[in-house]
Formats: C-alpha cells, structure tokens, sequence
C-alpha cells in the first residue's frame, strides 16, 4: 500500500471516511481511500529525528528548534553566599540613575509586518497582541513601541489601496543589503494604531520617510499628530543614518554635517505649514548605529543647540553582535555556540552601554530623554539557540536595567517577521492562524519583568550594585522608590542542575530595619539554553510555540521569605540560572500583586477565518472517536450569532471607535469589555 505522508510520533490522525478498493493499483495491493484526512501536531517532517535531536531544520528563523550547549560552571565558582547592603534612604545613595518608570522597555516593530503583528486594519485588531500589551500596560500604567525600521525610510502614504488594505509591500524593488521592500500604506493604519492605544494605553514613535530630502513625505506626521494627539511620544528623522552610504541610501561622501543640513530641511519644512503640522518639539534624532559615526560626531556639528527647539528626545540604535553573514553573506561568520557565552555575564550590557555614557550625560545636559531606539540580540536577525533561549532573557533584562541605570530613558526590542529569532513575540503565518496561537519569545519576559522593576510610579530609581566582589555571574541592581529602598533585582548566569552554584544573597539596610518577610518573585527555566516552553515568571508561563494567546497561564507563585530583623538580614536565594525580584514592602508589591486579577485581557484569538470557525483544545481531537474537528463545534459559528465573535477581534471603524473606546463602551457582541 502506498504510504502518501508520514506521521510522526505525537500527531492524531482522523479520518471522515475510509474505504478500499479491490482492484489492486501497480500490484501493490488494496488502496486506502478517504474523503478527508486531517492531521493534528504534525511536526514538519524532517524536523527531528527519532531521539527528538533537531536534524536540518529548514523551517522559519522565529520557530528553529536549536538548543545550545550551556556554558560551563565557571572555575573557580564566585561565593555563593555575600550580602548586599542597602541605604534607609536615597538620600545616602551616590549614583542613582534619574527617575525611570516601568514602561522603559518597550518595542520596535518593523513597519512592514505591522498588519501581521498589531491588526489587519483598524477594525480587526490581533488580540494576543492586546494581551501582550495589557500585560505590561497593568504592570507600569502604559506601553511604548515604536512602527518603523529600515523599512520607514521608503513608505508612502496613500488615500487607500486595493482589496481594503491597510500595507503593501513592492517586493519587486528590494533595496540594501537586507533586502528592505518599499512600503505604501493607508491612513487606517494610524486609525489603527488609536484604537490600540483606547484599549491598552499604548504610546507611539512614528518615523519620517528620509530617502529623499528634496522630496519630503510628510504625510505620516499630518496625520499621525491628528489621529493619535498625545498618544504619539515622537516622529523619528532618519534610521541609522551613518549607515546611508554602506546601503547605498547616500553617496560615499556622506557625513554628520550632511545629515545636519537633511535635518533642517525638515525642520524647515514643518514649520512652513503650522496648521498641518502643529507641533513643534516631537523630533527624534540622529538614531545611529554606531557603525561609521559615534553619536559625538554629530553632537559636533552643533546639532543639539541648533535645533533643541524641534527635538523631543534624542536617540541611538544598537545591536551588539550580528548574524548578517548567515542570512545575507555579509561580514564574517559567527558560530552560535561560540557567541553564547559572550551573552551570559554582566560584563555584556556594561560593555554595551558604555560608548553611550558620554551621550546619555550631554542629553541630560541639554534637558532631553536619551533613547535606545531599537536593539536586540543581534543585527540580522539574531542567532539560533541565542536569541530563543532563557539566556537571552536574562541579558535583555540585565542589559535594560543596566541602561536604565545609565540614564538612558528607554530602550525597544525590535521585532521583525517570521524571519528572525529573536522577536519577543510572533503570530503565527496567516495560513496557520486558524489552529496555530502566537510564540512568545524569552526577551518579552525581560520587558514583563522589568516594568515590575520599576513599576507606575514613575519615582523608581535604579543603582548597580556591584555585589560578590563584583561577580560578573551575579550581579544585582537595587531600585528605590519615594527616596526609600523598594526592590532588589538578583542574576544568576550559572547554569548547574546539582544545586551547587545556587547562591544567598543576605540583603541588609543600613540606618535601618529589614522588615519581618519579603515577598519574591523567580524568572526560571533550567537552563540558560532553554527554550520558551520552559520558562517561568513567579510561576507563570506563555508556553511553548504556537501556544500562546497572549496571557500568562498558570497559578501565581509569590514566595514569602522569613526575614531576621535582629540580625538585619533578608536571605534571599537564586537558583542556578535565575533571577529573583525582591519586594522590600506592601508598597513595593501592590501592583505586582494585583496583576493576576486586575489585568484586562481579551479572550479569543485573532484568526484568517472569521466565518464558520471554532476553537477545540488539540487533546479533544486526539480522543474524538474517529470524528473530524470540524463535526465539533463550541457554540454557533454563525454569523450574526451570540457566539459568532469568537475567534475575531473587531472594532467600530477609525475616529467612532476611539471615541467609543475613550468613554469605555462595552461594544456589545465583540471581545472588548472594560
């Protein structure tokens, strides 16, 4: 009998109908015929082999199954029991950062996958990635993200486009290095971006087509500044620009003092037409990547004094590695396994942060927010068994405090398309979307837990402190909130399953009393190679690939530890790798712990279909009896039915929905209650 497919271990096979025929086909005996055959966790054939090790996947960058080895336990082993020591009041503390709040981490989207990630238009929104947002939203009051990338440069807006679309991309004229495909795109897109801010309090950086001067598209800032007002933090002028001339954007003599004057046709340019372009201070600039200019070099044209009335912040890009000779034969190769252990130690994000001191103080200086505009593990894309693994999240987390303890005043993650490893989180491809959720990466726990870290308040304050004579496994920050010591962040870069290289860090207060018992909060997974399927926050996880609807499943795990206020001591212990947040009071607590109740969430998936569709848990197709998902159903499909939002998010269209959502109106029959 042929053999038409192969079904691999895990997978559930139903079939509608099946019968054989007696005439044989090529004497290979009786054929199986069927109706309708469907297949449910079928892995990709070729994927793994029989003992689960990965074999020459071929799939998509955001879903590579590759699992790294974990570095060695360091020798010798740092002390795995020191103490860190605390001030009563920050009024003792020399070299607290300025004042952060917990939406310093926030997320840069790549403009030309913005209608798979946020929505197909502003009707139809992707709910996991309201979830997402909610998340953080709950946690630090609001979110941050910002739509460009290398892409901005060349998108165009237009009244509208063909078949309702929000986006299209001219795939037949790629430009630069990294194959970057001109954009068009349509008002409904700002419409869109409006309504995800009524329902998650989300804030937008928006950036100004650059790639030709002479011919500015300022669309994008007219109606950007009239749609989403006070939810757009800023419009950035320029990508990379000292990158220009490598992708052929500039000619070769490009330099700072062009950019200068680029710059001031812009600003020119604006302030001709007042009544389109309102206002004045919301310009971003100059967003190197610190590739063939330093920030210095365009601080030195005079920029910031020339034009301090026209910026809102000022910016820079980086990437501390990159992968471009694997993905597009640029540069040199990078072996992942070898670049792993480069991520696993403090030493990472000071390295990192350290060519922007300089600039983080003459923004302070000039009075403006200095920015981390986008970054990630690696330029390119990312790395395999790197950019995916817990590792990744303790040093996107390490590297973000250790920014934000620099004065920085932000930092986004970048995400790309299915094409890259390390986005934070990924809906699945369109034609999977009907029984595929979303992935959630390991770096979207670093900007979950760091809006914990610094909370709402907006009065948190951050400082290394350098504990275990200053271990590069083991570092820690502490936050202090109102002048008093509220949080304490605790890593543990080593990987050991035995236990042994788990440490205590014995917390004390001078001038003051530790309190009776702090609560505590993990972030684990058993290795620093694990994927997301392993990891944890207090207990928490969004599970593993095409799993994840955008809310933490789950019960809360909140430790108590039992404090000695004799000794003026707090023993907290980190496990092995690890990371543990410290709550030092009620105070310091209230919002974390009333996250798991008070979030709002949507509940139902954004899928291609939104006709004659249902969802059902993969375990009861398994033990169906023979019966095809579709002879299941939960409630009506119909349209126009109760039931029939199930499965789609939908809003009422551009201006009325953000009218709607602003006053909180239930939109009866969708998934957006409040």
């Amino acid at each position: 009998m042929r053999n038409p497919f192969t079904l691999l271990p895990g997978a559930v096979l139903s079939v509608l109908f099946i019968g054989f025929s007696l005439n044989s086909d090529d004497n290979n005996g009786p054929v199986l015929l069927a109706s309708a055959v469907t297949v449910y966790s079928q892995q990709p054939i070729g994927t793994t082999t029989a003992s689960g090790a990965v074999a020459s996947y071929t799939g998509a960058a955001a879903y590579d199954p590759t699992v790294l080895n974990a570095p060695a336990i360091p020798d010798p082993l740092p002390s795995m029991a020191f103490g860190i020591q605390l001030q009563s009041s920050s009024d003792a503390v020399s070299g607290l950062s300025i004042k952060q709040n917990g939406g310093f981490m926030g997320f840069s989207i790549e403009f030309s996958v913005i209608n798979q990630v946020l929505g197909k238009n502003s009707s139809n929104l992707q709910v996991p990635f309201l979830n997402l947002m909610s998340n953080i939203r709950q946690r630090a009051g609001h979110v941050r993200i910002r739509v460009g990338g290398n892409t901005q440069e060349t998108a165009t807006l237009v009244d509208s486009l063909a078949d309702g679309k929000i986006l299209e991309k001219d795939e037949d004229n790629l430009t630069n290095p990294t194959d970057t495909p001109p954009l068009v795109f349509t008002p409904d897109v700002l419409y869109m971006l409006g309504n995800i801010s009524a329902l998650v309090n989300t804030k937008w950086y928006l950036g100004v087509p650059f790639n030709d001067t002479t011919n500015l598209r300022l669309g994008i800032v007219q109606v950007g500044e009239a749609v989403l007002g006070d939810n757009l933090l800023g419009l950035q002028v320029g990508n990379e620009p000292d990158l220009y001339a490598d992708h052929g954007h500039r000619n070769g003599t490009y330099s700072p003092y062009d950019y200068f004057g680029e710059f001031g046709v812009l600003v020119e340019a604006l302030a001709a037409a007042p009544d389109q372009y309102p206002v004045r201070n919301n310009l971003i600039a100059p967003s190197v990547a610190t590739g063939d200019w330093t920030p210095e070099m365009v601080w030195n044209t005079g920029f910031i004094p020339s034009y301090t009335d026209s910026l809102g912040a000022l910016a820079v890009e980086h990437y501390p590695d990159d992968n471009c000779f694997a993905v597009y034969g640029i540069g040199s190769a990078r072996d992942p396994q070898t670049e792993f252990p480069n991520y696993l130690n403090h030493t990472s994000g000071q390295s990192i942060v350290a060519p922007y001191l300089n600039s983080s103080a003459i923004a302070q200086a000039a009075g403006k927010p200095f920015i981390m505009f986008e970054t990630n593990t690696a330029s390119c894309g990312g790395f395999p068994g790197i950019s995916d693994s817990f590792g990744s999240a303790l040093w996107a987390l390490d590297y973000g405090l250790q920014m934000a303890y620099s004065n920085f005043s932000g930092a986004m993650l970048h995400v790309g398309g299915q094409n890259v490893y390390y986005n934070p989180f990924t809906p699945p491809p369109t034609n999977q979307s009907t029984y595929h959720q979303w992935t959630v990466g390991p770096v979207y726990y670093s900007a979950l837990v760091i809006a914990e870290v610094f909370g709402s308040s907006n009065e948190s304050q951050i400082i290394d402190m350098f504990p275990n004579d200053a271990s590069i496994y083991t570092p820690a920050y502490a936050i202090y909130e109102n002048g008093s010591p509220a949080r304490v962040a605790l890593f543990n870069y080593i990987t050991d399953s035995s236990g042994n290289s788990d440490y205590t860090a014995s917390i004390s207060i001078n001038g003051g009393t530790v309190p009776s018992s702090v609560k505590v909060k993990y972030l684990l997974a058993p290795s620093v190679s694990s994927k997301n399927d392993n990891v944890t926050w207090a207990g928490q996880t969004f599970g593993t690939t095409f799993a994840s609807d955008g809310r933490l499943t789950g019960d809360l795990d909140l430790q108590t530890v039992t404090c000695d206020t004799t000794a003026n001591t707090c023993p907290i212990k980190v496990p092995a790798p690890g990371f543990a947040l410290v709550f030092l009071s009620d105070d310091a607590l209230s919002t974390a712990d009333s996250v798991s109740t008070m979030t709002a969430t949507f509940s139902t998936t954004s899928v291609t279909k939104t006709v004659n569709t249902a969802t059902i848990d993969a375990s009861v197709l398994a033990t169906s009896n023979g019966h095809s998902g579709k002879d299941r159903q939960l409630g009506s499909t119909s349209k126009g039915s109760a039931s029939a939002a199930v499965g789609r998010a939908a809003l009422l269209p551009r201006a009325m929905a953000l009218a709607a959502a602003a006053a909180n109106a239930v939109v009866v029959g969708r998934v957006f209650r409040w």
